[in-house]
């Protein structure tokens, strides 16, 4: 009698040890937010989700944000509520799924805007998974700050003649893709949005870029002597601290 309790207390304990062994898959939901703004999903090319074992450097799954931005009130306009969630199964994100055996301290990165690349920011973040025991909903949310900036006239390496007035033009929108405009929601009346003009052995100027009829565009015509340029153009904020920019170099001769 003896002898077969050992036996089944053997066999339970083996059966207890060898099942830790086994790998449970536990799945995160990870989103990256564009500061003061909205979530980047699909509409710019998405944020790359880089989920790594710290200890090791390993990494256990990666994949792009698919998605929607989300809605403007619940993440923007609406007083924040203790466990109130701000997203929905439509708003970008990515679910990654990690196999492990044993708790694991992870870093989970965010590059993201992904087809943006003069723009593209990182965010990241370190924690405790544990086996079987899912993050879901709104999952961990990354911010990543930010504008993204293009620079639309002239064109790089372009050619102009001196008595030509050139038109520097530019769009600006957050990192999620969200529109820059008068009075809206990202007003661009808060935001400085300015081009500079470089030259060597001339003086640096620098201008302000006015807001145009079309949203996110902004522009202003200049006379340049003959020369070799950079323009950079640049998008601050000073309540948030984001930033954005974007550079060329054109020819006058």
């Amino acid at each position: 009698m003896k002898r077969r309790f050992n036996l089944v207390l053997a066999f339970g304990l083996l059966l207890f040890f060898t099942g830790n062994l086994f790998a449970q898959e536990t799945k995160i939901m990870v989103r990256a937010l564009a500061n003061d703004a909205k979530f980047i999903g699909s509409s710019m090319g998405g944020a790359k989700i880089i989920i790594r074992e710290v200890e090791t450097g390993r990494i256990l799954d990666e994949g792009l944000t698919t998605g929607k931005t989300g809605d403007t009130g619940a993440i923007l306009l609406s007083p924040r509520q203790r466990y109130k969630e701000i997203t929905t199964e439509k708003t970008a994100g990515y679910q990654a799924s990690l196999e492990l055996e044993k708790p694991t301290f992870v870093s989970i990165e965010a590059h993201g805007p992904m087809s943006k690349k003069q723009a593209k920011a990182v965010s990241s973040t370190q924690l405790w998974v544990i086996p079987g025991k899912d993050i879901t909903g709104d999952g961990v949310i990354l911010k990543i700050p930010g504008f993204v900036v293009d620079i639309l006239s002239p064109q790089t390496h372009e050619t102009i003649k001196p008595e030509t007035k050139i038109e520097i033009k530019a769009n600006v929108v957050m990192m999620c893709g969200c529109p820059v405009t008068n009075a809206g929601t990202w007003d661009a009346s808060g935001y400085e949005i300015k081009a500079i003009i470089s030259s060597e052995g001339k003086e640096q100027k620098e201008i302000d870029l006015k807001p145009t009829e079309k949203a996110s565009t902004f522009s202003e015509t200049i006379p340049l002597g003959e020369g070799d340029y950079e323009i950079e153009v640049y998008a601050y904020d000073p309540k948030t601290g984001n930033t954005g920019l974007d550079k060329l170099n054109i020819i006058v001769k």
